[in-house]
């Protein structure tokens, strides 16, 4: 009478044996990502404080806008009223200009401190 054999075939022993390896690949992987990672971090947060930047300007012209609108319909017939207006309103855009440049200037030393910081 034949025997019945009830233990199961032989597994692979290969992915045991390689799973060591794998891990240490995984693990070189991740740590040659982390660097790129943190610089594109670094890089984006200094483009958000751009953006940041560029957005209080633009809400400091529409401000402007709006202020020389409320000239004209207060002051519409007077010309030195009117000459007023443009001057303060010339003064807060170029107040806010000179802001804009000033972070401008002052983006390339933030990004440098910040991938300085990852690094």
């Amino acid at each position: 009478m034949p025997s019945t054999n009830t233990t199961s075939p032989p597994t692979n022993p290969a992915p045991f044996a390689s799973q060591p390896l794998v891990e240490w690949w995984s693990q070189q992987w991740i740590q040659g990502i982390t660097p790129m990672t943190r610089l594109q971090l670094a890089w984006m947060e200094s483009m958000s404080d751009m953006m940041q930047q560029e957005a209080r300007f633009i809400a400091a012209l529409s401000a402007a806008g709006q202020q020389l609108g409320q000239c004209y319909e207060t002051h519409g017939h007077d010309p030195e009223k009117i000459q007023e207006c443009y001057e303060e309103i010339a003064r807060e855009i170029a107040e806010q200009h000179m802001q804009r440049i000033k972070q401008v200037a002052s983006l390339p030393q933030e990004f440098r401190r910040r991938i300085w910081e990852e690094l």
